[in-house]
């Protein structure tokens, strides 16, 4: 009997010993949890970061100072709060940006191991391309045989005389029409444009429509530097396609470029006045599209 009831009290001391343990095992899995669930939350959110600062800096890739990439950066950084997370920048001019940022992010659980913080870290790289596919096209265009040089006034014409071939660079998106044309140069073309796509020209004199538009987007903003300007019109580049005897009636995109109004016209103005400039805008970059200023941004390991 005696030997019995040892064996019992032994059983129910291995049992609480068990208990004990595997208690400690349960609170040690819920430590690990929380503080892997704060690691984890901290790298999305640091990264997300990251990321946003580098495709904003991307924006100024085409300028001709890295301050104004950096000040970007630096503002991103600013309105989420993480401008001491910073720890290197690199900026190559007309090509890509890069950001390195890092944290200690404090443990709870960890603490009884002695590893009181962990530093969380973040990479993103956004590259420019240029651009070979975009919405938004104005129903105009420029030949890719033209070289531009950026700054410089140009004029697009926008009636048929003095062009020998019968096309003046007017598109027919979304088909031809002096209405719907209207519409495009006022809004941009809403269904993307790639390069590859043979296009309709359209003929005849458009110089009418043409004005009141112009003269609406000029109202708009003042200046080429606002990101967002409707008087900075992406104009499709192209080569041509087809001829009906002396019509070019078809062209091919080969790429895109950016024209600033500067100025409004008159009843009797025949042509568009502006510059070409570089920059970028949301579309998607191809190898094969002719180089003319327009690029686009995404991000790359």
């Amino acid at each position: 009997m005696k030997k019995l009831w040892s064996l019992f009290k032994n059983e129910n001391g291995n049992v609480l010993v068990l208990v004990s343990l595997s208690f400690i095992g349960l609170l040690t899995m819920a430590g690990l949890v929380i503080d892997g669930g704060t690691l984890y939350l901290t790298k999305t959110e640091l990264q997300k970061v990251a990321n946003a600062s580098a495709l904003s800096g991307a924006q100024a890739l085409t300028t001709d100072s890295e301050s104004n990439v950096q000040a970007i950066i630096d503002q991103i950084l600013m309105k989420h709060d993480e401008a001491d997370a910073l720890d290197g920048v690199f900026i190559n001019l007309n090509d890509k940006v890069e950001i390195d940022l890092g944290k200690k992010v404090p443990l709870a659980f960890s603490k009884l191991f002695g590893i009181e913080t962990v530093n969380v870290t973040a990479h993103a790289a956004a590259q420019l391309g240029v651009m070979g596919k975009a919405k938004g096209a104005a129903p105009l265009g420029i030949p890719e045989s033209v070289s531009l040089v950026y700054g410089e006034e140009y004029q697009l014409k926008v009636d048929s005389s003095d062009v020998d071939t019968g096309n003046f660079g007017i598109l027919a998106l979304q088909g031809p029409g002096a209405k719907t044309y209207e519409y495009n140069l006022a809004n941009g073309y809403q269904d993307p444009l790639q390069v590859g796509e043979i296009v309709d020209t359209q003929t005849g004199n458009i110089a009418g429509k043409t004005v009141s538009v112009i003269n609406d987007l000029v109202q708009t903003c003042s200046s080429q530097d606002e990101r967002d300007c409707p008087r900075i019109l992406l104009i499709p580049v192209y080569k041509p396609y087809s001829y009906d005897q002396n019509q070019m009636k078809q062209v091919e995109i080969t790429g895109f470029a950016y024209f600033y109004i500067t100025e409004p016209m008159s009843q009797n103005d025949t042509s568009i006045k502006g510059i070409f400039l570089e920059r970028t805008g949301t579309g998607f970059d191809d190898p094969n599209a002719v180089n003319r200023g327009a690029y686009s941004i995404r991000l790359v390991k």
